[in-house]
C-alpha cells in the first residue's frame, strides 16, 4: 500500500501528519517508508536528518540511484525514509522532458515495495509533476486539512486533479479519507470548518489533529511527536489517527 498526504495549499500539517502517522503506525508493527518529495524537505529535517548526506528522491526519480541506495533508518524503529535533496526543487522542470514522466516514482518504488508494510509520500504544496507522481505511484490518498476557513477554497480543485489522475493514469487511486489538522476546540470557526468537512466528505477521519505546542516544537528536536511527548493532546491524537489507518488498512497492531 502506498498513500500520498496532498494537499496544494501549505502549512496544513500535511509534513507534521506524514512524519507522525507514520512513527506511529511503526510504533505499532509496521515497517513504514517515507518518501519525502517536497523540494523544502522539512520530513527529513523533522526526522533529524540531512539530506545533503547522499542520495535522495531527487537521484532515485531521475534514475541516477535505487531507492535502497538513497533509503536511511530514522530514530523511530521500523521507520526509513527516502530524503528529500536541494536538488529537488529542480525536478519539476527536469521532470518535463523526460519519457513516462508521470510514472517515475511509481517505478522507483516498485523494486522496494516488498520490503515495507506501507509507503507514505510527503507531496510538495502544489498540483505540479513531483504530486503528480506520488498521486500515479499511489493507491490512496490521505487530505489534511487546516481548521481554518481558507483551507476550504482549494479543496475542488484538488479532488478534480484525482479524478483526472484516476481517469487518466491511475484507475486504483482512491481518496481514503480527510483529516482536520490544527484544530481549536475553543473556536467556533474550528468547529464549522470540522462541520462543513466532514458534511462535505463523509470520509473524513474521526480523530482531529489539535494545535499543540509540543507537536510545534518536535521537529526542531529531529523526533516525531510520540519520541518527544507522546503524553501530549497531539501524540495521542496521532497514536489514535494510526489506529484509524490501521483499521483501514485492515491490519492488526503487533
Amino acid at each position: 500500500m502506498i498513500i500520498a498526504l496532498a494537499n496544494q495549499k501549505g502549512g496544513v500539517g500535511k509534513t507534521t501528519t506524514a512524519i507522525n502517522l507514520g512513527a506511529s503506525l511503526a510504533e505499532l508493527g509496521l515497517r513504514v517508508l517515507l518518501v519525502d518529495a517536497d523540494p523544502q524537505g522539512n520530513a527529513t529535517a523533522g526526522l533529524g536528518l540531512d539530506g545533503q548526506d547522499g542520495p535522495g528522491t531527487y537521484e532515485v526519480l531521475i534514475g541516477e540511484a535505487a531507492a535502497a541506495e538513497a533509503t536511511r533508518q530514522t530514530v523511530q524503529e521500523r521507520l526509513f525514509i527516502l530524503p528529500a535533496t536541494a536538488d529537488l526543487a529542480g525536478a519539476e522542470v527536469e521532470l518535463v522532458s523526460l519519457k513516462g514522466r508521470e510514472s517515475l516514482l511509481r517505478e522507483a518504488l516498485a523494486l522496494d515495495a516488498a520490503k515495507y508494510d506501507l509507503m507514505l509520500i510527503d507531496c510538495p504544496p502544489s498540483l505540479g509533476m513531483l504530486t503528480l507522481n506520488a498521486l500515479v505511484a499511489a493507491n490512496s490518498v490521505i487530505v489534511p486539512v487546516q481548521c481554518e476557513f481558507l483551507a476550504l477554497q482549494g479543496l475542488g480543485r484538488l479532488i478534480e486533479t484525482l479524478d483526472l489522475v484516476r481517469q487518466n493514469l491511475n484507475r486504483g487511486l482512491r481518496l481514503s479519507g480527510l483529516v482536520l489538522t490544527m484544530y481549536d476546540g475553543r473556536t467556533n470557526l474550528s468547529q464549522q470548518v470540522a462541520a462543513e468537512v466532514r458534511r462535505h466528505f463523509p470520509n473524513t477521519f474521526r480523530t482531529v489533529i489539535p494545535r499543540n505546542v509540543r507537536l510545534s516544537e518536535a521537529p526542531s528536536h529531529g523526533l516525531p511527536i510520540l519520541a518527544y511527548d507522546r503524553s501530549s493532546r497531539a501524540g495521542k491524537a496521532y497514536d489514535a489517527l494510526a489506529a484509524e489507518v490501521m483499521a483501514m488498512l485492515g491490519k492488526a497492531p503487533a
